[in-house]
């Protein structure tokens, strides 16, 4: 089995507002950028399908070279055995149509390696900043390949040359279905998403393959793989910007998320009010 997650950076909304440019664009030089949070769903089911049915694990992203720290993390917080960084000047400012040509040509390039093509395709539900879940479907689009979204467990029959998973059905989280598709295929992981090891050989392999990724992290530049435009033979008229028919009518501004809790201001010179915040605190000192 050989599965393949397409991840993506995001701006770190922890450290406050982000910033637009006057066409719409986000400032990402402005903000730290971590991995995309559900794509870390994706990763998990991923991972789930090795641990179960053996096989590779790549992770393949579409930006910047800072998207190497993007990739690493992956690596790092839950499982890689490769890296894929797809990156290059003619691919910036890429809505998600002109971003999934480029991960869906960055997949058939695999294919033509020794590698192979994946089995499966994973993509998370959608990012944190554009928030329109269209990436991973679009992919599949462009690979031609079946799609199960909104999975939130699975599990591959590699005899039957099949997966099948549990999916919400869209518009009601108490409803779910088990639905059948044809490897090769993409699956969008939902938030929902838990997996599951239930065989002791499985939590094992487990614990074993999350302590060879954070190894492999520490020096992940030796397996990462970027390739350019001209190496994925790529038409820069749908690419990037230029590939691009979104129009950005207006940005909504992301507000810093408000302090939950709440503080109380005292004087240093006056005993009285220090004597209360001590006595507030004295039952916690213990234990209690």
């Amino acid at each position: 089995m050989y599965s393949l997650v397409l991840t993506k950076g995001v701006p770190d909304f922890r450290e406050g507002q982000v910033s637009f440019d006057e066409d719409g664009h986000l400032e990402r030089g402005e903000t730290p950028t971590v991995m995309n949070p559900n794509d870390e769903f994706a990763l998990e089911a991923a991972l789930q399908t090795k641990v179960r049915n053996g096989g590779r694990v790549g992770v393949m992203s579409m930006g910047p070279p800072g998207y190497e720290d993007v990739l690493r993390e992956a690596m790092e917080t839950v499982y890689a055995d490769e890296l894929f960084l797809l990156s290059d000047r003619e691919m910036a400012a890429a809505d998600t149509w002109a971003t999934a040509i480029t991960l869906a040509t960055g997949i058939e390039k695999l294919a033509e390696t020794e590698r192979g093509a994946p089995d499966l395709v994973f993509a998370g539900f959608k990012t944190a900043d554009g928030e329109t879940g269209h990436t991973g479907l679009q992919t599949a689009w462009g690979l031609d390949r079946p799609m199960i979204t909104h999975v939130i467990a699975m599990e591959v029959d590699e005899d039957d040359g099949r997966v099948r998973a549990k999916r919400l059905v869209e518009g009601d989280v108490e409803e779910i279905e088990t639905v059948e598709a044809p490897l090769p295929a993409v699956i969008v992981a939902d938030p929902e998403f838990e997996p599951s090891y239930r065989r002791a050989e499985h939590r094992l392999t487990l614990k074993d393959l999350q302590a060879e990724t954070a190894e492999r992290a520490e020096d992940y530049e030796e397996h990462l793989t970027t390739w350019s435009q001209q190496e994925l033979n790529l038409d820069p008229d749908y690419i990037g910007l230029d590939g691009s028919p979104t129009i950005v009518e207006s940005v909504d501004p992301i507000p810093k998320a408000p302090a939950e809790r709440e503080a109380t201001m005292i004087d240093p010179e006056e005993p009285d009010q220090l004597g209360e915040v001590l006595e507030t605190m004295q039952p916690y000192a213990g234990g209690d």
